[in-house]
């Protein structure tokens, strides 16, 4: 071991205690603790008032302690530093802005626009070339008709991948280049249902009408848009961490977005919304969230659209969405079931909307299907994950990989037979 990586010096001579305690980093007590272990091996030497170690003996210890220092670390550790969203009581912020100040006042785009790259962005937009979305469209179409709308992208996502040739650059210039590109591509590649604006028009305006056939109102579409820039990132969730091991991994962007869309349908994330969709549909069918909530209880299964992990009090995109929600006068029956839900579980569990109900509100109240909550979902949350696939492009190759700690039987074993 040489003096450059902190070894012990080439010299022979036995190391008294407190050599030996410095160079393992602990205290002269824990030397004596690694004697009675075994670990290490002391000696009095003749003359002495104190004991003596063998450099060789502690040379392979600080070794092994460094191993399992760093081993134990790797699979502790898992924060990851990011100057993208901070949630902090009970509200979140991108890039240091009150994130739901931002959504109120900027669009999609340029939200979008501020996570990439820290600058205001006024009056951005994004446009897709008729190869990309031909391409992504085809492939979405040539699925079964009952497919879901995370398949329909996570397919357009793949197919537009294999038209861009240029795909493996991921410079920030490219990346941003393809992120302006990939976000219109998915939208567009979705079967229309309303009024096709062709590729044309904001995000929110041309996600609308692959949402539903009802004609929109301005108050409407300033809902979407405003619902698409609050969910826009929240910091790792379990699609972003997705994103963020993929891009370690040098995937290029559409692969990144594609392992966040391989996330987002199990019903703890991205699929929380329909559920809270079809919570409002029952109770507006039946009148009263009373026996609703029941049988959920009943059943055994939370109440979607209430609680966050993240928030003790308010969810702070909910409040937003829902002011915005009250504008709308073709809401007032989901929002009037929505706020009967809340209070009736409050009375089991307080607990606060969270941006799922707000969000199954609108859907509900515009003639949408429940999967049209993952579908605003995911398309509001691919900004947040190329941001983060940006950002982890600028950090050392496969950083994102903890150790696992075998559990299992030690080897060596026999080969097993039969």
């Amino acid at each position: 071991m040489s003096d450059q990586d902190g070894a012990l010096p080439g010299s022979r001579r036995r190391l008294t205690t407190r050599e030996t305690a410095e160079l393992l980093g602990v205290k002269p007590e824990t030397v004596y603790a690694y004697v009675s272990r075994g670990q290490l091996t002391s000696r009095r030497e003749p003359g002495s008032r104190g004991s003596t170690f063998d450099p060789q003996e502690v040379e392979a210890l600080a070794r092994r302690n460094r191993r399992e220092n760093g081993t134990a670390s790797a699979a502790t550790d898992l924060s990851v530093h990011t100057r993208l969203t901070l949630i902090e009581d009970d509200r979140y912020y991108y890039r240091g802005v009150d994130a739901a100040d931002l959504a109120r006042r900027h669009s999609y785009e340029e939200v979008a626009e501020w996570l990439w790259t820290g600058r205001p962005c006024p009056g951005a937009s994004f446009a897709a070339p008729e190869t990309s979305v031909a391409a992504a469209r085809h492939a979405a179409g040539s699925l079964p008709e009952d497919a879901g709308p995370t398949d329909r992208l996570r397919v357009a996502a793949v197919a537009a991948a294999a038209a861009d040739p240029l795909r493996f650059d991921l410079a920030p210039d490219a990346v941003l280049g393809t992120a302006r590109i990939l976000v219109p591509t998915l939208v567009d590649a979705l079967p229309v249902r309303g009024a096709d604006t062709a590729g044309q028009g904001p995000i929110a305006h041309r996600l609308w009408a692959r949402l539903t056939d009802r004609k929109p109102d301005e108050a409407s579409l300033a809902a979407l848009d405003t619902a698409l820039a609050l969910l826009a990132d929240h910091d790792l969730a379990a699609s972003t961490l997705a994103v963020r091991v993929a891009a370690s991994a040098r995937a290029p962007v559409y692969a990144a977005v594609s392992a966040g869309l391989g996330v987002i349908e199990g019903p703890l994330h991205g699929a929380a919304g329909g559920l809270a969709h079809r919570l409002i549909l029952q109770v507006l069918d039946r009148g009263t969230a009373g026996p609703v909530v029941a049988g959920e209880l009943r059943e055994g299964r939370r109440i979607p659209g209430l609680g966050h992990r993240l928030y003790r009090g308010e969810d702070p995109r909910a409040r937003v969405l829902f002011e915005l929600l009250e504008e709308i006068p073709h809401a007032a029956p989901a929002l009037a079931a929505a706020r009967d839900i809340a209070a009736t579980a409050a009375r089991h569990t307080p607990l606060h909307p969270n941006v799922d109900l707000a969000l199954a509100v609108l859907t509900a109240s515009s003639g949408m299907t429940s999967a049209a909550c993952e579908t605003v979902f995911a398309v509001a949350r691919t900004a947040g994950w190329i941001a983060h696939a940006l950002e982890e492009y600028g950090e050392p190759p496969l950083r994102m990989r903890p150790s696992g700690r075998y559990t299992g039987p030690r080897p060596p074993r026999p080969l097993p037979t039969g």
